[in-house]
């Protein structure tokens, strides 16, 4: 497949091929300058003077001039207050049909914060493998119960986290203060799932920029290790901001106003299924966060993907990868780039004709999942045939 940059430069003749490198250094150079400047500013912006805490009681709960410890506390309340409702929430989601062994219960990350989680067990037989859900951005693990019925119809066990700030877990909505957090969490699941399963073949499974944080864990040679593979659905690889400032000046507020959200980067609007029953399910769950994304939360994302693109050539791991050709969210060639690019022994890709970003949400659904059942037990058979040959 030929790269976008390709495309641009074929696009392009005589006098604009010399002109164009010409602005892009110069567009370069202003971001530079830009960035230089803002930051100048915010080291040498005059500190605001502290005022002493009003000394009776009175005056210290007056609403007219509230204490930043009493904002923060307020905040804090809030926040307290949004996850135990989701957390309800996230409890009564409907399972759907009785054909398998479901249960919920939290799980508490690195940080000490409570992690909503899932688990579907088929109800009779042994389990040829599981599978490790880790959802996308601003949705939550409930979203997957079609999914995790039919892997249980294959024997293989399911189980899924919600991120920090999404579904049952602790944090403000749609608010993720670092990916890396997220990662770290996602191998602590991996771990204590396999206590409680030894013996059992796990596979990690990512969704758009749950694909991200599955593909940095499984980088790291020692949880590369602990999986038979992964598969990443619709992968956040190669994330570009909409404007070149946003993306100079994004580590910059993301410091300043982490959980400020930034409306020019909400892409609700995109369609992400040509099921219309799946899109109106989606946007008017409860769970799922339609806000603008924060600021943090966008740069953690420019970030690791930015990482990741870096580091295809270092990817070992066993991994298929599924995109649709037609996503307007993330980018299909950039899943084509990892295929080509990384090392794996052992890797599959396919891409959809004309699907769109939510893959085991759109009309073909059961195919994007038979397809996936189908390459986990191609890969078990083969690790089950390397181990044979070394008898």
């Amino acid at each position: 497949m030929a790269s976008t940059s390709a495309e641009i430069e074929q696009l392009t003749s005589g006098a604009s091929n010399r002109i164009i490198p010409i602005l892009k250094t110069l567009r370069k150079c202003f971001i530079f300058v830009l960035s230089l400047f803002l930051s100048l500013l915010l080291l040498l912006r005059p500190r605001r003077r502290v005022l002493p805490l009003p000394s009776s009681p009175e005056e210290e709960a007056s609403p007219a001039a509230p204490s930043r410890r009493w904002r923060r506390k307020m905040a804090w309340k809030l926040e307290e207050e949004d996850t135990a409702r989701r957390r309800s929430l996230a409890e009564g989601v409907e399972i759907g049909e009785i054909g398998c062994r479901w249960s919920s219960s939290l799980f508490y990350g690195r940080r000490g914060n409570a992690l909503f989680s899932r688990s579907w067990l088929p109800l009779s037989g042994e389990l040829r493998g599981i599978l490790i859900i880790i959802h996308g951005l601003n949705e939550h693990s409930g979203r997957y119960s079609q999914f995790a019925r039919q892997l249980n119809s294959s024997n293989f066990g399911v189980y899924a986290m919600d991120w920090i700030g999404h579904g049952g877990s602790d944090g403000l909505h749609g608010y993720v203060p670092s990916l890396d957090y997220v990662v770290s969490d996602t191998v602590a699941f991996l771990e204590k799932i396999r206590s409680e399963n030894p013996g059992v073949p796990c596979f990690l499974f990512g969704h758009s920029t749950g694909g991200a944080v599955v593909l940095k864990a499984a980088s790291s040679p020692t949880i590369e290790d602990m999986l038979a593979g992964i598969v990443l659905t619709s992968p956040a690889l190669r994330v570009k901001p909409a404007h070149p400032i946003v993306g100079a000046i994004a580590p910059i507020f993301s410091l300043v106003a982490p959980r400020f959200q930034f409306k020019g980067a909400n892409k609700r609007g995109i369609p992400v299924s040509r099921d219309p029953e799946a899109l109106l399910a989606k946007y008017s769950d409860p769970l799922v966060y339609t806000g603008p994304i924060r600021v943090r939360t966008g740069h953690e994302i420019l970030r690791i993907t930015a990482y990741l693109t870096r580091n295809f050539k270092s990817i070992t791991v066993p991994f298929f990868v599924l995109h649709g050709t037609a996503d307007k969210v993330t980018d299909p060639l950039a899943s084509q780039d990892l295929y080509n690019q990384a090392p794996s022994v052992f890797k599959d890709i396919k891409l959809y004709e004309g699907f769109l970003h939510d893959l085991l949400f759109e009309p073909e659904r059961e195919e994007v999942g038979r397809d996936i059942i189908d390459w986990m037990m191609k890969r078990l058979d083969d690790v089950n045939g390397s181990a044979a040959g070394l008898w």
